[in-house]
């Protein structure tokens, strides 16, 4: 009994080298350039599109600030000034008629309290998305699906479903399939369903699309100022154009302590 356990843990041994020696195969470190360089780092589709516009220079700032004027059907749906923390971990959005909507991190308020509250939590969070979404791609809760090339203007890009896990923002069934640019890697657009305030299956028979461009380097960041609206299908792409925005007056900067906290006459924003 004894020389048969000893003659199977000889075998157990020589088996585990073998396998360690099939397993451990030895990369040259400078990637067989022979030049001593370090591998580059592989990016996945989302990485790729952080990566262009900067993300770790945007979120090295505490928190940016710029003017945006939103147009739909010829008229004026938003106008006035977004400031966020980089992290969207709180937001405010004061409009040019002098009211106020603010996130403070855990509820929305509109001020003054007398104001028309309709709306409000979609501004407040889909507007500030829409600006920041080249940085949140690999946000906790994203999930994603590569897919096949699509057009745009006779163009192709690479896209990929972006979906999101349970209990992840105010929207979790909400999707988008993003388009990247394939020489620069920079977000040139997003199909999308919006499904605030109403089902899943209604919204996906309505699906709309934003179209990024002219990009400005501020702070070292890459920010499309100027954004389209369009219908979208997932067959024939890019329809009709519904709206414009204008993102100007683009500032980084470091906010006081109660910026972001709601004044004493404000009313609270539920839904």
């Amino acid at each position: 009994m004894k020389k048969l356990s000893f003659l199977f843990a000889f075998l157990l041994i020589i088996s585990c080298k073998q396998n360690t020696s099939e397993e451990q195969i030895p990369v040259e470190p400078d990637n067989g350039i022979g030049d001593g360089a370090t591998p580059p780092k592989v990016f996945s589709f989302s990485e790729n599109i952080e990566e262009a516009h900067n993300k770790a220079a945007f979120m090295n700032q505490p928190a940016v600030a710029f003017d945006i004027n939103l147009k739909f059907g010829g008229q004026t749906r938003l106008e006035g000034r977004v400031t966020m923390t980089t992290n969207s971990t709180k937001v405010r959005v004061d409009k040019a008629d002098g009211s106020s909507i603010i996130y403070d991190g855990e509820k929305v308020f509109m001020s003054p309290d007398t104001s028309e509250a309709k709306g409000a939590r979609f501004d407040i969070f889909t507007w500030q998305y829409f600006f920041a979404m080249p940085f949140k791609l690999t946000d906790p809760g994203t999930v994603w699906e590569e897919q096949q090339p699509k057009m745009l203007d006779s163009i192709s890009y690479d896209t990929a479903k972006l979906s999101f896990k349970s209990n992840i923002g105010d929207s979790p069934d909400d999707w988008y399939v993003v388009y990247k640019d394939q020489e620069t890697n920079r977000l040139k657009a997003a199909a999308y369903i919006v499904t605030f305030s109403k089902e899943k299956e209604k919204a996906e028979e309505d699906p709309h699309a934003i179209v990024y461009s002219d990009f400005k380097s501020v702070e070292n960041v890459d920010i499309a100022t100027k954004w389209s609206f369009h219908n979208w299908n997932s067959e024939d792409g890019f329809g009709e154009k519904l709206g414009e925005a204008t993102i100007s007056n683009i500032r980084f900067f470091d906010p006081k302590k109660d910026y972001f906290k709601a004044p004493e006459k404000a009313q609270e924003v539920t839904k």
